[in-house]
């Protein structure tokens, strides 16, 4: 199943847009795996990560302990990651490509029409749901370098909004 997260409700169909992470236009989607990664506002600065099958077990242990998956987000979007009503429309996978199989991306070339939309009012607790856990941090660098100096498979989402890396 795909998906396409999306803080616009009744999005009759999606036309393939320019992007500076593809060569061509296209129309995104994301796996259901990664679905706890969009859970958010758009524009929320996120650090997610889970275990791949090369991830070591000390790092399995440091960052996730029991949980599948981590979502990370900085206390200041909290508020605004509780309020935000989402839409989470079913993308008809036939047009479809993967991407990025570590990320979870899905791209189009055509345009697609969805084949569902559901209205999502308690985002945190969809998130939830997912079996990822949600971590609130004051600031999400240090995890975020962390992470990329670990095993684990990752993704870092609108790190542009984080709040700046603190002073050495």
């Amino acid at each position: 199943m795909l998906y396409h997260v999306s803080e616009e409700s009744g999005i009759p169909r999606f036309e393939p847009r320019s992007s500076t992470y593809a060569t061509e236009p296209v129309v995104w989607a994301i796996e259901e795996a990664r679905l706890c990664n969009y859970l958010l506002p758009r524009d929320c600065p996120r650090v997610t990560f889970y275990a791949g099958p090369d991830t070591d077990s000390g790092d399995v242990r440091r960052y996730l302990g029991s949980s599948r998956a981590v979502v990370a987000i900085e206390s200041d979007w909290l508020e605004r990651a509780a309020s935000t009503r989402l839409y989470r429309y079913r993308m008809p996978p036939e047009t479809f490509t993967c991407l990025d199989e570590c990320a979870g991306y899905f791209v189009s070339r055509t345009a697609i029409v969805p084949a569902g939309v559901v209205a999502i009012d308690g985002a945190l607790q969809e998130l939830g749901k997912s079996g990822a856990d949600l971590r609130i941090l004051p600031n999400l660098w240090a995890l975020r370098d962390a992470v990329f100096s670990s095993t684990l498979r990752f993704s870092f989402i609108r790190m542009r909004n984080a709040s700046p890396r603190p002073a050495a």
